[in-house]
């Protein structure tokens, strides 16, 4: 029987998940190249021989995606699997017809074909969109669970920018670890917090074999979700993270429509901040989507190092890159903070940018004065660290999760805001993990 050929299109991580569960070892299809978009410099590399298994013995190569119908026609594609998350239904709709045009099938997998079975009891936690705030909730989770006695591992949705074959498994539990694995920016937002609870988090390429070091070390595993996807492992919990500073995203985008209808516990987040009409036009779009979920209501109230250097100054305000690119927000902790203390003005960045940041502002034109913390390589972060240093202000205001002076030399007075998740009302985290038998 003549092999079904497919093209896999991603963002360097559910891709290589999809690949790995449902195509590497399988004998029906030929999976002839990988797409990319989204992040910067993903493209033009190779899936590894190491990784890709027997029947791919020279590896896959990964093309940019706007070669995407050229691929089809060249290697006469059957089937191509779409692959990444946090885009409008419209986006994926446009997509189909694209593939459609091309004499292809498009094709979404679903968990029967992805989700791998762990053996011990695992909570998922997800979100609709990028930036709700899914990673405060897991630190939470992960601190109501060791109170209780249990051992706990993280695993995180991948986020493997550099050599592939030597990010198959990856286990952080020490600052130095990040070091180790020459992390990018945005691995370090992710795994930082966790490691600096005491905690352990994993995360690479192939995630059954991350699950089942993971279990060698836990009681409880916690999924860390990326952008808006579902899980990739089966789960006895989870919970989504819904943001109402964007009411409506939660039914308009994939798949965190599908992460939402499969929630057990849905967390509305950030009501301290939003207006009351868009909490409340959350709340209703939820339980008209997932009417049996358990609704937890969640402040993200704002700490910071030293209110000193925002208030009365210029200052410029860098936020989480991922929240502000593909996650649409226009603000984020940083902004608020200097709006609450004062700033005399935040400073428009985008006069002082070099290189891949001005890249970054022409392809997502609607992140405004803000400085997204962009780090997808050695190379980003110095031009982050140049157009941060460039910037006409009196001071620097990071609201990213993580301490970003210790990784760049910032050549002004800098301080960070910190935010935590803060349960309002009876029904918590706590209440939902005790019911479904987590504690």
């Amino acid at each position: 029987m003549k092999r079904k050929n497919v093209i896999i299109m991603g963002a360097a991580g559910r891709d290589f998940h999809n690949f790995n569960v449902a195509f590497r070892d399988n004998e029906e299809y030929n999976v002839v190249a990988f797409t990319a978009t989204q992040i910067p410099n993903i493209n033009d590399r190779l899936y590894p021989p190491e990784l890709a298994g027997k029947l791919y013995p020279e590896g896959i190569k990964i093309y940019d995606e706007a070669e995407l119908t050229e691929l089809i026609k060249k290697f006469d594609v059957d089937e191509v699997v779409f692959s990444y998350s946090d885009v409008p239904f419209e986006y994926v709709m446009t997509k189909a017809s694209i593939v459609n045009t091309a004499g292809a099938s498009f094709r979404l997998l679903g968990g029967k074909e992805t989700m791998v079975k762990s053996t011990k009891p695992l909570i998922s936690v997800l979100a609709v969109r990028t930036g709700c705030g899914k990673s405060q909730t897991s630190r939470k989770i992960v601190k109501i669970l060791r109170e209780a006695g249990k051992r706990v591992v993280a695993i995180r949705h991948p986020m493997p920018y550099g050599d592939l074959a030597k990010q198959k498994v990856q286990r952080f539990a020490t600052l130095e670890d990040l070091k180790k694995y020459e992390c990018t920016i945005e691995e370090i937002e992710e795994y930082e917090p966790h490691i600096a609870l005491g905690g352990i988090i994993y995360a690479g390429v192939d995630y059954e074999a991350i699950l089942r070091e993971a279990e060698k070390e836990a009681d409880v595993i916690l999924w860390d979700g990326g952008n808006n996807d579902f899980s990739f492992y089966e789960s006895d919990l989870i919970f989504t993270v819904v943001d109402p500073h964007r009411p409506g995203h939660e039914l308009k985008y994939y798949p965190g429509n599908t992460s939402l209808r499969m929630a057990n516990a849905v967390v509305v987040n950030k009501i301290d901040s939003a207006d009351e009409a868009n909490i409340l036009t959350v709340l209703k779009n939820v339980k008209d989507v997932n009417p049996n979920a358990t609704i937890i209501e969640a402040a993200s109230p704002l700490t910071v190092d030293d209110p000193s250097v925002i208030r009365g100054k210029r200052v410029l305000v860098v936020e989480d890159g991922p929240t502000l690119t593909h996650g649409g927000m226009r603000y984020g902790a940083g902004t608020v903070a200097a709006q609450k203390l004062g700033a005399s003005e935040i400073v428009d960045p985008r006069p002082f940018t070099v290189k891949s940041i001005t890249a970054t502002y022409e392809k997502y034109p609607n992140i405004g004065i803000l400085l997204p913390a962009m780090g997808y390589g050695e190379q980003q972060m110095k031009d982050l660290e140049e157009t941060i240093n460039r910037t006409d202000c009196d001071s620097v205001v990071i609201g990213t999760p993580i301490d970003l002076g210790r990784i760049l030399n910032i050549n002004k007075p800098s301080t960070r805001v910190k935010y935590e998740l803060q349960e309002i009302g009876d029904i918590t985290l706590q209440t939902v993990l005790k019911e479904k038998g987590m504690l």
